[in-house]
């Protein structure tokens, strides 16, 4: 059966018996429809306010900020598009023609886009507005840009949309848009692509300000992070600028995200040192190093007959990621490994050739020769 609901009171009829009417609806019908408008509005400022407080009361437990963006972009909900809404639930309850039908739709459908959009920007600066709390001015001034394209292009769909919705025809924008587009990214692609490599950099955090990174031959201290450039201090310091897009294609390393420091060296030992000096080099080292803080002795080995040492290779693990102190640690066990070397008499090893030069062959010309005389040369006549 068809659904009909009845009010509690009667409209006057006119003259002829016939109910009141407006718009080929009797008044008892917009009587109904303006009670579901009322309804329908007061249910979704109801719900509203529901879901905020529900939000707020998680924001406040939660450690992530998601409640928090959630109750920023729930507050910007505007009364006049709850009313658009509930009158186009009233008008469900009303017989109107084609033409206003589908004119109610197209508000209720512009509306419902306006409110997204509007939830799309709130969400987009209040991220924003998360991110500005840490970084330096460099960081900041990138996610200002990336938010302001995100915007850009929020609002651009959403327009385009809505004028699609209430029947303009936007193809022909769309292709203005996408010509005009191309010619732009075409005459502008090496700043595009530095811009975008600036927005890679602040959001995948290769590196940061203040850090030590190795890129190429290059080594320095970063020190700003531009839209378009990021600039080196060097170890001459001089300063050195890339563009964000040649840096993305390099190799980065980067020292200031380093734990621990893995540091190996050769130690050269004379020959003719006995076989009991050797076998107690590796217990020296191990000795020497074990002692010293901040550091993990991994190994000592005799591990090679050089040409002219008996060479052993050292390992061990810096506990620090400053260079500094790396430096000094490495000071103190070289220092201490000379000192015990003195004391055990162990000898280190340098360069050297040994000649031998063998008696002369009796009966050849150099054994008739006298001491110093010169072998004969070539005559000329």
């Amino acid at each position: 059966m068809p659904f009909s609901f009845h009010l509690p009171f009667h409209f006057p009829l006119r003259a002829d018996g016939r109910a009141l009417s407006f718009l080929n609806n009797s008044l008892e019908a917009w009587a109904l429809a303006l009670a579901v408008t009322v309804l329908a509005a007061a249910a979704m400022l109801f719900l509203r306010r529901y879901v905020l407080r529900h939000v707020a009361a998680n924001a406040r437990k939660a450690e992530t900020h998601i409640d928090d963006f959630i109750a920023a972009m729930l507050s910007r909900t505007y009364f006049v598009f709850i009313a658009a809404f509930a009158m186009y639930f009233g008008s469900t309850f009303l017989d109107l023609n084609t033409k206003r039908d589908l004119f109610v739709a197209r508000v209720a459908v512009g509306a419902l886009l306006l409110q997204l959009a509007i939830w799309g920007d709130v969400g987009l600066r209040a991220w924003r507005d998360r991110l500005r709390l840490g970084g330096d001015g460099e960081r900041r001034a990138s996610r200002s840009v990336l938010t302001f394209m995100l915007r850009l292009a929020l609002w651009t769909i959403v327009t385009l949309m809505v004028l699609d919705n209430f029947g303009i025809n936007i193809t022909t924008l769309v292709a203005s848009l996408g010509v005009g587009g191309i010619a732009v990214a075409l005459a502008t692609q090496n700043i595009l692509g530095d811009l975008f490599a600036s927005l890679s950099i602040m959001l995948d955090k290769p590196f940061e300000i203040g850090d030590f990174i190795i890129v190429g031959d290059v080594l320095g201290s970063v020190e700003h992070i531009g839209l378009k450039t990021t600039r080196l201090r060097g170890l001459g310091g001089e300063q050195v600028v890339f563009s964000n897009g040649d840096l993305l294609k390099s190799r980065i390393h980067n020292h200031k995200r380093m734990e621990t420091r893995r540091n190996a060296f050769v130690l050269r030992v004379a020959y003719g040192t006995s076989e009991e000096q050797l076998c107690r080099v590796p217990r020296i080292i191990r000795e020497i190093i074990g002692t010293k803080p901040n550091i993990d002795f991994e190994r000592a080995h005799f591990f090679r007959w050089s040409e002219w040492s008996l060479d052993f290779e050292i390992v061990y693990h810096f506990r620090s990621p400053d260079y500094i102190l790396h430096m000094d640690a490495q000071q103190d066990i070289f220092l201490d490994i000379y000192r015990r070397f003195q004391q055990e008499g162990i000898q280190f090893a340098h360069p050297m050739s040994i000649v031998r030069l063998g008696e002369p062959v009796p009966g050849s010309a150099a054994a008739g020769r006298p001491a110093g005389a010169m072998p004969p040369g070539p005559s000329f006549h």
